[in-house]
């Protein structure tokens, strides 16, 4: 792989021609991520739940050799997402999931799923599957360096964590669900010989929204501190994603800061725990998922070089 020490948004190669769809891209990570794609020519469609607020983020977008489009998507809906991939037409090189929601309070999706888990990888996993007819390079998923919280597992026998629900634990187990898919993913892509690739990163410690919607006040008010004094902003936080959207990485990379704990820096490989890298639990979630969703890998055609 290529030095990666001072490399940023300069770094992209030419996007020109290419089409990209980022999730949940109305603010933070997502309109960063967004904006840098554009200006390096590519289109890019910002998928939302609320479309005047994508609108308005999409007016942000200036001086681009790309451009923009908003169009509606809900990943807590199973409905909005059929109806997002339904709408597609014509070629797709990159999907890039984004959109996620953070240590909330318990709640539920418009499915029943438990709202983390539903949002953050069930959402995707099923847009991905509806969409992969269409890919023609890459998938990326955003997951986050607390996939690593102590303990952290999938709950197989209680995915929605009824009676044992705490929000950091339901957070967690949807980031170590966004690097299982992106492991199964590439392994489904890889036997099928397909061309395109899954991949994954995290943004480190990013300031953005995301964490105002924290079910704690203390940890809020903990975040607002650490937004200001540890966090990067959502540009650099962007820089993984941009990197593994962009450059040439095997499938399954896994990219993010280089600094210390992974925190902020420039994009590099970085690593992920034993349970994130377990095939067998790759598979059985994506068998439950494939169940809970009712999508799966589909029969790929001539836009994956099949």
């Amino acid at each position: 792989m290529a030095n990666t020490s001072k490399w940023n948004v300069g770094n992209i190669p030419d996007q020109s021609g290419r089409r990209v769809v980022v999730t949940g891209a109305n603010s933070g990570l997502g309109i960063a991520t967004v904006d840098a794609l554009a200006r390096a020519g590519a289109h890019v469609v910002l998928a939302v739940r609320d479309v005047a607020r994508g609108e308005a983020a999409a007016a942000t977008v200036t001086g681009t050799k790309g451009s923009v489009e908003v169009r509606r998507l809900d990943l807590a809906d199973l409905a909005s997402v059929r109806e997002f991939a339904a709408d597609w037409d014509g070629e797709l090189d990159v999907l890039v999931n984004n959109a996620g929601v953070m240590n909330v309070p318990e709640g539920t999706t418009k499915d029943g799923f438990e709202t983390q888990l539903g949002t953050n990888h069930l959402g995707h996993f099923a847009l991905t599957n509806l969409l992969l007819p269409y890919l023609t390079d890459r998938v990326v998923t955003v997951a986050s360096g607390l996939h690593k919280y102590p303990g952290n597992r999938i709950h197989f026998e209680n995915l929605n964590l009824k009676g044992e629900y705490h929000p950091i634990r339901a957070y967690a187990q949807s980031k170590l669900a966004n690097l299982l898919f992106t492991l199964e993913l590439q392994r489904r892509l890889a036997a099928a010989g397909s061309p395109v690739r899954a991949l994954a990163a995290h943004p480190g410690y990013a300031a953005t929204n995301l964490q105002s919607n924290d079910a704690s006040a203390v940890r809020r008010a903990l975040m607002v501190v650490g937004n200001k004094v540890i966090a990067q902003d959502s540009r650099a936080g962007a820089l993984p994603t941009l990197f593994a959207a962009t450059m040439d990485l095997p499938g399954a990379s896994y990219l993010g800061p280089d600094g210390f704990a992974e925190n902020r820096g420039h994009p590099t490989l970085v690593g992920r725990t034993a349970a994130a890298s377990d095939p067998a639990s790759a598979k059985r979630l994506w068998a439950d998922s494939e169940q809970l969703t009712g999508t799966a890998f589909p029969k790929l055609g001539p836009a994956n070089g099949q």
